[in-house]
């Protein structure tokens, strides 16, 4: 079946919600987390299309090192990179080309003194050694603000990158995961905080007890060590995860301080900012350990007639045979089996049986279900935020938004992903920013240097990685 030319768009199923009237909700008592989760032109689906909107900037270095100036300068906790081992989209579809991040954020690390330098790189298709001495040169060179974004690789099209056949299952994709952390951890704290001597007199440069081999022998790995590389500043960097299934919840439970997660109601967001803490605690870590961002995609105006009326400029942007294209893939429905005009069909894959994103999978049919969406309107609502929270609206009800969800125990702050870039930043940094400072909600200056500083967290003690490696 071709799919026909866009028809006038229907107006939005999911309008942002008025001003409430009720009593203000209540502070929380420290200040919120906000990163700014970076990608090229911006999140939405069509951003590079739009007037004014340069569509060549995925390799400007000098571009995104103005984003991370501007994101320090709204006092946000970080600037966060997504990666894949494999092209991220079809090259006909969006800007597909990306640079490695953790080269990027080193170059945004020397144009930025506070700001949190966050990066996606795969346990499924790196070596921990490798991996292990790129993010802690990345946390010496920022003074303490890298973080690793843990993930196991769902794009099942990067394995034929790296010579494999078959990709790996979901679960033995976990499984090398932990094991892959237990390494890395260990080479982090292959070097106790006071190994250097630096004794000019005596000639001694470091205390050889106390950097010291790990001699990790597992079911994968065999790493000797230690480290070519220190501890920084706040130890070591922090670990970010990103998965949202049962084995996800597990590993971020044992390991992750902060959890990226795709939660698109406040419904969503308790019941997964519950499980998570609870999980967390019975893995015999401190609930306050643990950071829970879900993804907040702010379609911004001044007012929210102008929010609505970029809203409506992007979405009659989108070309849909991209996202079809990429659905029918994701549900195994061919393509000429998707009506734009109608539901999802009934008779779709089993959550069971996908071996890629499971978390995501079953959140687009959640979604789609829900709110009883056409194939058409749920090509539109992917398009604007994947699946994470979209919002279009003006300053104030952005705000208000952030508020209920932090407040009501659905989220320790936000990613926010911004719809365009750069403007929705600039937006997000001049106008919503302050209103959330104004309410006491988020800080107003940096109190410390470090990554771990801002999100709150603890500077882990060097045997506490050796702990983990055997």
């Amino acid at each position: 079946m071709p799919t026909p030319a866009n028809p006038p768009l229907p107006t939005p199923a999911n309008p942002p919600l008025p001003t409430p009237a009720n009593p203000p909700l209540p502070s929380p008592t420290t200040s919120i987390t906000l990163n700014a989760f970076l990608m090229s032109t911006g999140h939405h689906e069509a951003s590079w299309r739009l007037p004014g909107v340069d569509p060549r900037v995925s390799r400007d270095v000098g571009y995104f090192q103005d984003l991370a100036r501007l994101a320090e300068r709204g006092k946000m906790d970080s600037v966060f990179f997504a990666d894949s081992p494999s092209i991220m989209t079809d090259p006909d579809r969006r800007p597909s080309e990306t640079l490695s991040p953790r080269l990027l954020l080193t170059a945004m690390a020397v144009a930025t003194e506070r700001i949190g330098l966050v990066s996606t790189s795969s346990t499924t298709y790196e070596e921990p050694y490798n991996l292990a001495r790129d993010f802690a040169s990345l946390d010496a060179i920022s003074n303490g603000r890298a973080a690793w974004n843990v993930v196991t690789s769902a794009d099942l099209k990067a394995s034929a990158n790296f010579g494999y056949a078959t990709a790996p299952t979901h679960a033995e994709r976990y499984a090398r995961a932990q094991e892959f952390l237990d390494v890395v951890l260990g080479l982090w704290d292959s070097w106790a905080d006071d190994a250097v001597v630096g004794d000019q007199a005596s000639g001694v440069w470091a205390d050889p007890a106390k950097v010291r081999a790990i001699n990790h022998s597992g079911d994968t790995f065999n790493v000797a060590g230690p480290l070519t590389v220190g501890r920084s500043p706040q130890g070591r960097p922090v670990i970010v995860q990103a998965g949202s299934s049962g084995p996800g919840i597990a590993l971020a439970a044992k390991y992750a301080e902060a959890v990226f997660t795709a939660t698109p109601t406040v419904e969503e967001g308790r019941d997964f900012y519950r499980k998570l803490k609870a999980a967390t605690v019975a893995a015999g870590r401190s609930r306050d350990h643990i950071k829970i961002l879900p993804g907040l995609v702010p379609i911004l105006g001044s007012t929210e007639a102008e929010a609505r009326d970029l809203e409506r400029q992007l979405d009659e942007l989108v070309v849909l045979d991209h996202p079809l294209r990429q659905l029918a893939a994701d549900t195994g429905i061919p393509v000429d089996q998707l009506d734009l005009d109608q539901p999802l069909p009934e008779d779709i894959r089993a959550v069971d049986a996908v071996e890629g994103n499971k978390a995501r999978y079953e959140l687009t049919v959640a979604m789609a279900r829900r709110d009883h969406l056409t194939v058409r309107e749920l090509l539109l609502r992917l398009g604007s935020g994947r699946g994470h929270r979209a919002f279009v609206g003006a300053p104030e009800q952005v705000a208000d938004t952030i508020q209920e969800w932090v407040t009501t125990g659905a989220a320790d702050g936000f990613n926010i992903m911004p719809a365009v870039l750069p403007s929705g930043l600039e937006l997000f940094v001049d106008q919503v920013v302050p209103i959330l400072q104004e309410r006491g909600l988020f800080r107003r200056d940096y109190t410390g240097t470090t990554l771990r500083d801002h999100y709150g967290l603890p500077v882990p003690g060097a045997e506490e990685g050796l702990a983990h490696t055997g």
